[in-house]
């Protein structure tokens, strides 16, 4: 397995707002479009095993959903793959072995909680469900129809391997089958790792022919209709879309599919977290583009599905949202916002049904939370005020929220079946919330304290995270992924939740912004994600600081910097961390201090009179 990269800081907050008659034509020719998205919440499972994001899909359709990409008509629910379809791909053995928990070992790479056994077996029979569905209709409409999971190629008839537990492709061509679909087949895999578990079941099956171009060959078994070409390490776009244009137009020309599938994966991507090519996104994008345009040509329709597959990291939704766009809008697509503002976009749309269902009937109510005014305050008063979370929140109104917005099922979903909220109003560096997963506490899963902050900036009010704690005692650290500094457990990947949240209340409660103080250099990193340094001056140094330790691990430049490793060149003084003031601004007066040309001017100036660099020994 490759070592894990480092991503980009994604900085952009922006979710703009399309109007105007160009957008209205737009949305109107989108939506006539005949495109169709399978997709299911039984998908979501979180191993902790590898940097996936597990709300990729999730990101994507949000995407898709807020810029009007898609109708909800156009959104298809899958049913869980049956046993007896698995048996068209899979041998009985090997589906009795599953049984147990100790047989995903091998194929996740790690050993998994009993409770994420069964998760994981469902998640993946729901994404073969999906792709079943989706070939269903794709045959019925000849068009496209994107399954947002699956790709599952390197399950074999008789074992599961890399992450892999049940090949989707080769379930749902059986079922093609059996339900009377004798045409010729065409699997064009494009993920970054050999599709050997699709190349191997239709080894012998001379009407289904799969092209798989990747890193490393995984097997050199032959096959009867197969096409494997391995590229090998740190490919360009110049190469990798050569092989295409080599490859894909003269297999389509000959085989004359009446059915294919597109193994759209991510992880060619020059920022995926385990890959180990350099694609650009225009790179990616124009791959996509033209395997569309190939199996489109000369005015010809071939039925097609088209699969998620491999994709590692924060980020890597946004090749695929750029890719749909495209394709359902059939121009140039729309440039995603970050991850971040798609995260924060989201919270704030179930924020909103959540204000909804208030309004609603009692008869619709009680088929909903039934939140109340007295859920959320507890009562009336200053005497009650004082036991609310931040003087506003209830303790069954947090819990609610967290539930709400899919905090606590992601927990369960990591194997943690029944955590525990509980709030603490007495600590004199303020509010904490704490979740456990168990009626034990013995463990802390998630620790926030904050507190509403009037002192920090004249005339505007903030909310101070003083302490965020985000852990799994049920997890290791990997060789790829070491520990941080502080760090007991491997994190939950909740922080772009955790910080949505907290804009939801600055929301809410009128405040002006987040304000954090990280005590070290890695806090400071992974807050850029979200929050600006307050002082300009500050922004360029830390942007000063970031430049010899571009390329390193996160867990490396931080001990740099702790262990005084770096100087100023200018001075010869060792660099050593300080404690700067960071701000994520919602009001229009603090996103004016912390952004514009005046604060990025300074910003520069500081950069540009700082110079750091590795101190020699």
């Amino acid at each position: 397995m490759p070592t894990e990269k480092t991503s980009s800081i994604d900085s952009d907050f922006t979710l703009p707002s399309p109007v105007g008659r160009a957008w209205n034509r737009l949305v109107s020719r989108i939506r006539s479009s005949n495109i169709q998205i399978v997709y299911s919440p039984l998908y979501l499972v979180d191993l902790g095993v590898t940097p996936l994001d597990v709300l990729r899909a999730e990101k994507i359709l949000a995407f898709l959903l807020a810029y009007g990409l898609l109708s909800p008509k156009k959104l298809l629910r899958p049913e869980i793959a049956s046993l007896w379809d698995l048996r068209l791909a899979h041998g009985r053995r090997y589906l009795e072995e599953l049984r147990q928990p100790e047989s995903l070992t091998e194929i996740i790479g790690s050993e998994i909680w009993p409770d994420l056994h069964k998760q994981a077996l469902v998640a993946q029979r729901a994404a073969v469900g999906g792709t079943i569905l989706a070939t269903r209709q794709a045959l019925r409409d000849t068009d496209i129809v994107f399954n947002l999971g699956g790709g599952f190629h390197h399950a074999s008839r008789l074992q599961g391997k890399g992450f892999c537990i049940f090949n989707d492709v080769a379930v749902a061509i059986g079922r093609a089958r059996r339900d009377g679909f004798s045409g010729p087949i065409l699997v064009i895999d494009l993920d970054l790792h050999d599709g050997n578990g699709t190349r191997q079941i239709f080894a012998d099956d001379p009407s289904v022919f799969t092209l798989s171009i990747h890193n490393q060959t995984w097997d050199l078994d032959p096959a009867e209709a197969s096409l494997s070409i391995e590229l090998g390490a740190d490919v360009e776009d110049a190469t990798y879309l050569r092989a295409l244009e080599d490859n894909i137009p003269k297999l389509i020309s000959e085989i004359r599919p009446g059915l294919v599938y597109y193994l759209a994966g991510t992880d060619p991507a020059a920022d995926d977290r385990i890959g180990n090519w350099n694609i650009s996104a225009e790179g990616l994008l124009e791959r996509d583009r033209f395997v569309a345009s190939q199996i489109r040509r000369h005015g010809k329709r071939i039925p097609t599905v088209v699969l998620l597959a491999g994709g590692y990291g924060n980020h890597t939704w946004r090749y695929t949202a750029r890719f749909l766009s495209w394709l359902v809008s059939g121009r140039s697509g729309i440039e995603p916002p970050s991850t971040a503002a798609m995260t924060i976009a989201r919270y704030r749309h179930l924020t909103q049904e959540l204000r909804t269902s208030r309004n609603l009937s009692r008869a619709e109510k009680e088929n909903d939370w039934g939140l109340t005014e007295a859920d959320i305050l507890g009562g009336f008063g200053a005497d009650a005020r004082r036991s609310l979370f931040l003087g506003h929140y209830s303790h069954h109104a947090v819990e609610l929220t967290l539930e709400w917005t899919g905090v606590l099922d992601r927990l369960r979903k990591m194997g943690i079946a029944n955590p525990v909220v509980d709030l603490d109003l007495e600590n004199p560096g303020g509010h904490t919330l704490r979740v456990f997963p168990d009626s034990r506490m013995s463990e802390i899963l998630i620790e926030l304290r904050v507190r509403r902050d009037r002192r920090s900036i004249p005339r505007m009010e903030l909310l101070s995270l003083e302490w965020l704690l985000l852990q799994n005692p049920r997890a290791a650290f990997s060789g790829s992924r070491p520990p941080l500094p502080g760090q007991s457990h491997p994190g939950l990947g909740l922080l772009p939740d955790i910080i949505s949240l907290l804009i939801l209340i600055c929301d809410q409660l009128q405040l002006d912004g987040i304000t954090f103080v990280p005590s070290q250099y890695h806090l400071a990193v992974k807050g850029r994600r979200f929050l600006r340094f307050l002082e300009p001056q500050d922004e360029g140094w830390v942007r000063a600081l970031q430049v010899p330790l571009a390329n390193l691990p996160l867990s490396h430049a931080t001990d740099l910097v702790s262990e005084g490793m770096l100087r100023d060149s200018l001075t010869g003084e060792t660099v050593a961390w300080r404690p700067m003031q960071m701000v994520l601004p919602i009001s229009e007066r603090l996103h004016d201090r912390v952004e514009g040309e005046s604060y990025e001017a300074a910003a520069a100036v500081a950069e540009a009179q700082t110079r750091i660099e590795l101190a020699t020994p």
